[in-house]
């Protein structure tokens, strides 16, 4: 495999889709936030002129070879020789650049507010993203000597690729090569059985590998647009598999994918869900506690389940690990989010409820556009320009093989995000409850990754403030998002940090930054060692899966998996 191959397929898994505010974005806000854009413009005349003027000068200097401009050195857009040597190549990097040059110095100059200045930038970096040269046959000199090296066969074959896109892929650039992969297979391979199936989910319970196990079991909600095998995907980076070799009796939810007719799943009902799985958990394995961990909106749900449980005065939760997950966003958390206004948001609830759910393609079209260098253009040309096949890599299958999201679920999680609900105290109904995660006092395990462009660390660490118990540990995973989850040891370049002394986390990211150490490794051994001293004691693992009430039937990963909708 190739290092550009590699980086390719690294990029991406990144960016893999999540819940989040970017779901209320409606297709007004770009409107409205181009509009800004044309308003600033026609306010001050000189002002543009003379951007104009300045942009004219760039031009005449690039023409008679005067110009300076050249592309950043890490700009791997532009690392062939013919960037700088060619004649005809330098001036379009350089044209491109002082567009580029240009576009930043007006935004500079606009009167805006904070807010108003996010729109303008994600705007115009999208724009810009589209307008390079890199991004066309005739502006890519690598894809110009791939058709000389191949005798024409690449232009051919990214001429197929683009068709097998547009007739077989619903228009969008594909991002993976999923003929390697099969459920069952290669993926999700870890032993195991369903245990309970309802309408809208199944709970796996998977094969103890020990001759002992802690008596206090493990269970998983993933998120609800995601499916779960995310947790076990090759054996050498399964959570589950690393949960299993080490004692934890798991267990995993898995979401079944809604049609049209299930639109009116809203939280409520998954809340039920969990808690029926908690029950069932507990009645097979004999614990009255049940650990629990989630990852991005699956931690938002888990989040909405601690407190109806807390609520009700219901003691069956043991610990809460939440990975990658932001309970109190802020507007200027991600660039992208400075699109989300509250017309937008309540156009797309009501799109959404007249369709009866969002489907996984619009969302994943959607996600793709807010991230357009990472998620398109780098496949425009990769797979048509250069004739190449994406990537075959188990992440970026499984987040091709996204679900659908309920309308009503869709309006709860906006919701979350509008009412700041984790933030308060009862104030906010969800789940026939009100949100109140101050009356949560189970020991709390929240990780974050260092690169993480979907939920930003110091997104994540503001959920340490907001829970009332009084053991909690942040753990800062070197990557982004998913892939800061999936770290399993063995990974030469792989890192993490902690507090470096025990006792309460302080107020601020910023502060916690200040006393932490770096560790050297996965951080799937320190939770480990977190998760074992709360997992009670050790017994005999059990011969068999379920329970006579709960008897097991379809093997692991189960039907919800691969079922088509």
């Amino acid at each position: 495999m190739s290092d550009d191959t590699i980086k390719l397929e690294n990029e991406a898994a990144q960016s893999t889709s999540a819940l989040g505010p970017l779901i209320g974005v409606a297709r007004e806000d770009f409107v409205s936030a181009v509009a800004l854009l044309l308003r600033e413009t026609a306010s001050n005349p000189n002002r543009a002129f003379r951007h104009a003027r300045s942009f004219s000068e760039d031009m005449v200097k690039i023409l008679t070879g005067k110009s300076e401009l050249a592309p950043h050195p890490k700009d791997k857009r532009f690392q062939d020789p013919a960037w700088q040597f060619n004649p005809f190549f330098r001036a379009g990097a350089q044209y491109y650049l002082a567009v580029q040059k240009g576009m930043r110095s007006w935004l500079d100059e606009l009167e805006l507010d904070d807010l108003e200045r996010n729109r303008a930038n994600f705007i115009a970096n999208i724009i810009l993203d589209g307008l390079a040269p890199t991004n066309t046959l005739v502006g890519n000199p690598i894809a110009q000597k791939q058709i000389i090296n191949s005798g024409g066969l690449s232009l051919i074959k990214g001429l197929q690729n683009a068709y097998n896109d547009l007739v077989h892929n619903k228009g969008m650039v594909s991002q993976v090569d999923k003929r390697p992969f099969k459920i069952g297979e290669n993926i999700a391979t870890s032993k195991g059985a369903v245990v309970h199936r309802t309408e809208m989910y199944e709970l796996v319970q998977y094969t103890p590998t020990t001759d002992e196990v802690y008596a206090i079991p493990q269970m998983t909600i993933p998120p609800q647009i995601n499916k779960m095998y995310i947790n076990d995907l090759s054996p050498e980076k399964s959570i589950i598999k690393w949960q299993v070799d080490n004692g934890l009796q798991t267990f995993v939810i898995s979401w079944r994918n809604p049609s049209k007719d299930q639109g009116h799943w809203d939280m409520a009902d998954y809340i039920a869900s969990c808690e029926e799985a908690l029950a069932i958990v507990s009645d097979i394995t004999g614990s009255k506690k049940v650990n629990v961990s989630a990852g991005c909106s699956g931690g938002q749900t888990a989040s909405v389940l601690a407190s109806k449980l807390a609520a009700t005065g219901n003691d069956i939760l043991g610990t809460l690990t939440l990975m990658v997950c932001v309970l109190h966003p802020k507007q200027t958390d991600i660039e992208a989010a400075s699109l989300v206004s509250e017309n937008g948001t309540q156009l797309a609830r009501q799109r959404a409820a007249k369709a009866g759910i969002i489907k996984a393609d619009d969302l994943a079209r959607g996600f793709a556009w807010l991230r357009p260098n990472d998620l398109i253009w780098n496949y425009v040309i990769n797979n048509y320009l250069l004739g190449m096949d994406p990537p075959a890599f188990d992440v970026l299958y499984w987040n091709a093989d996204a679900t659908n999201l309920s309308a009503s679920l869709m309006g709860d999680f906006l919701t979350l995000f509008e009412t700041l609900a984790f933030t308060k105290h009862g104030e906010v109904e969800m789940a026939d409850h009100k949100v109140d995660l101050s009356k949560v006092t189970s020991d709390m395990f929240i990780l974050g990754g260092v690169t993480d462009h979907i939920t930003p660390w110091k997104a994540t660490y503001r959920s340490t403030q907001l829970f009332g118990a009084k053991n909690v540990t942040y753990v800062l995973s070197q990557s982004g998002h998913m892939q800061a989850i999936l770290n399993p040891p063995g990974n030469p370049k792989a890192k993490y940090f902690v507090q470096k002394k025990k006792g309460k986390l302080p107020a601020t990211a910023d502060e916690w930054l200040q006393g932490t150490e770096e560790v050297a490794g996965s951080w799937w051994p320190y939770w480990m060692e977190w998760i074992q001293e709360r997992s009670g004691a050790k017994k005999a693992a059990p011969a068999k899966l379920g329970s006579a009430k709960h008897k097991p039937s379809d093997p692991a990963p189960g039907l919800y998996v691969i079922e088509e909708v």
